[in-house]
């Protein structure tokens, strides 16, 4: 790789880099390129040499997020009894407690939209649909004669509960739960839900 390469290649990690503590400190709303332009010290036009936009940016970004979200729950899959049920209440634990300690860049996975017009890129939307994973390998070991499409249903069904107590959980508002509580309510319904599909 020419030294021409590498400086771009190093400035570009050093420019997903930057937008992540700034969105982790301050949200999306706070990201300014023309801020992370001077923290990595180029050109604000310059910025946009090592990123097509502001969309991919903060994709990129999402995807160092949901690479970490993912570990994250790949440990909580190993971290207690094989049966797929109690691997299904430490998941959706273990995504709560992720959501909670990185509540920012958290909120930028699911409040970014993309600009008018353009699509989501396939390696995003791979990415994402990826960890969808860790839900469905339990639920195909406790439901075996469900179709994979029915799997996929429930899989995403049981996301959507999770994460609406999650983001309602974790509000800076009247709603806000104390995280302890919400980790116990979490898993309360998990477990409940669970034992109602199989019922």
């Amino acid at each position: 790789m020419s030294k021409a390469l590498e400086r771009r290649a190093k400035l570009r990690e050093d420019l997903i880099r930057a937008a992540e503590r700034s969105i982790s400190a301050g949200g999306l709303a706070g990201l300014k390129t023309r801020d992370l332009a001077r923290e990595i010290g180029c050109a604000n036009g310059a910025v946009y040499n090592l990123v097509d936009d502001v969309d991919e940016l903060i994709l990129l970004v999402g995807s160092r997020t949901l690479a970490r979200l993912d570990a994250a729950l790949t440990e909580a899959e190993s971290a207690g009894p094989p049966s797929p049920a109690a691997m299904l209440v430490r998941i959706a634990v273990a995504y709560c407690d992720f959501a909670s300690e990185n509540l920012e860049l958290w909120r930028a996975l699911f409040e970014h939209r993309m600009t008018p017009g353009k699509p989501i890129p396939e390696w995003a939307v791979s990415e994402q649909m990826n960890l969808f994973r860790h839900i469905y390998a339990p639920l195909a070991t406790l439901f075996p004669r469900r179709s994979p499409e029915e799997l996929g249903v429930t899989a995403r069904s049981l996301f959507s509960a999770v994460h609406g107590m999650v983001l309602l959980g974790l509000e800076q508002k009247l709603i806000a739960v104390p995280i302890e509580a919400l980790r116990r309510e979490i898993a309360a319904i998990v477990k409940a839900m669970v034992e109602g599909l199989a019922g």
